[in-house]
């Protein structure tokens, strides 16, 4: 028999998913303006998310050990107390060295939230329910990663208002050419808001499964000299190195090249290529029910390459729908190569899980990278490298060879 669910818990996890995704993604409507405040090269921008994602990378594995001593409340409570106080370090000083630093301390409160709340929301909604409930914590952070851009638009364009200039500090932010930060402070009272919700509500010590658990230290080793693990963990690097590359770059890409306002069409270009990776995923529920996961895989791979293709080199108003369009094509990867490769090993799912998130660095260094080249030649030659990540990713398609394939309709 199933133990009670605990409603309270399932929406406090739906709420920090939308959080963390609120938190995460914005930094693409950002880009621009952040460049302009801080007169910044493509390799100096491409340190923002470097900042933010090398945090995921260095934090997921430890944060398991942590979860496994201090428990649920307590990691919770720390993860949205690095949010607040990165946010409110940079408010208080508006400088991109400490922007780089409040970046990392968010990005390490969001890994350690990421890494609570996965088997926390299997309990607290009941394992029967934990596929729907899933689907549903993903639909809350596509949402987030919708919205976000469209509140950074709206504040930047109405940050004149007498309402928004009586806010305390705003006068200093509205005279000044970094209004932009007004989201930080946002982010801070959503943070602190947060904490008292999480102190507030009781939350159930969870008893992690064997293919949850982090594993010692000497099993840690173990897999990552695992070929099988080291293949998915750069997919995974791959796959977060393609969706940041272009979600970050894509508003830039459109005002450099097109002439279209950062602060309205880039911003709003930026929500829906969230928002439409939403609307995929939905789709791709369905269609793994029809076909092989590693068919849809090469499918949508194969599209995302054509889309992003049409995106570099296509008239204007092509190139933003385009670059739109590649978060559809984009929105079944991460789960297909998520359970393609903890299908492809045996045993010590939950370190080879530690080990593939690690791989979420990769929205970090592919962004480095394209800066660099971007300096040294120009945005555009630099975003080329997307289509190497893309090209890894299709690659998978090929030579997965999962233990165990999904179930679809004609296999059942």
């Amino acid at each position: 028999m199933s133990k009670k669910r605990d409603y309270k818990v399932v929406i406090l996890i739906l709420i920090t998913f939308f959080v963390i995704s609120f938190l995460t993604n914005i930094l693409g409507a950002l880009n621009p303006s952040a460049t302009i405040s801080f007169d910044l090269s493509e390799t100096m921008a491409g340190f923002l998310p470097f900042s933010f994602f090398i945090a995921y990378g260095i934090m997921s594995i430890p944060a398991g050990f942590l979860l496994e001593k201090f428990g649920e409340k307590v990691m919770m409570i720390s993860g949205f107390v690095l949010g607040l106080a990165g946010s409110i370090l940079f408010v208080i000083f508006p400088f991109f060295k400490v922007f780089i630093l409040s970046l990392f301390i968010i990005g390490a409160g969001m890994a350690i939230l990421q890494v609570v709340i996965n088997p926390l929301l299997r309990v607290a909604g009941g394992e029967e329910n934990y596929a729907f409930n899933s689907v549903l914590a993903q639909l809350f952070f596509g949402a987030a990663s919708f919205i976000s851009p469209f509140v950074y638009s709206w504040l930047l364009l109405n940050t004149g208002d007498t309402s928004i200039k009586d806010l305390p500090f705003m006068e200093v932010l509205i005279s000044s050419d970094k209004i932009w930060i007004i989201m930080y402070w946002l982010f801070a009272v959503i943070s602190f808001v947060m904490i008292f919700i999480v102190y507030l509500i009781p939350i159930p010590n969870v008893s992690l499964k064997e293919e949850e658990k982090v594993g010692s230290i000497k099993v840690l080793k173990d897999m990552i000299t695992n070929r099988t693990v080291i293949l998915y963990f750069l997919a995974i690097f791959a796959y977060v190195g393609t969706e940041q590359g272009i979600s970050y770059w894509m508003s830039k890409f459109l005002s450099i090249y097109h002439d279209f306002d950062f602060r309205t069409t880039g911003a709003v270009a930026v929500g829906r290529f969230w928002g439409l990776m939403t609307i995929g995923g939905i789709f791709g529920l369905f269609l793994l029910r029809l076909l092989d996961s590693k068919l849809v895989l090469k499918i949508f791979t194969f599209l995302a390459i054509l889309s992003l293709a049409l995106a570099l080199f296509a008239p204007a108003i092509i190139s933003l729908y385009s670059f739109q369009a590649c978060g559809f094509f984009l929105s079944v990867m991460y789960p297909i190569i998520i359970s393609l490769g903890l299908n492809s090993i045996k045993e010590h799912h939950g370190s080879a899980a530690g080990i593939f998130m690690s791989g979420i660095m990769g929205g970090a260094v592919v962004q480095i990278a394209i800066g660099i080249l971007g300096d040294a030649f120009s945005l555009k030659a630099g975003m080329l490298l997307i289509f190497l990540t893309l090209a890894y990713i299709l690659s998978i398609g090929f030579w997965a060879k999962p233990l165990i394939r999904n179930k679809t309709i004609t296999n059942n």
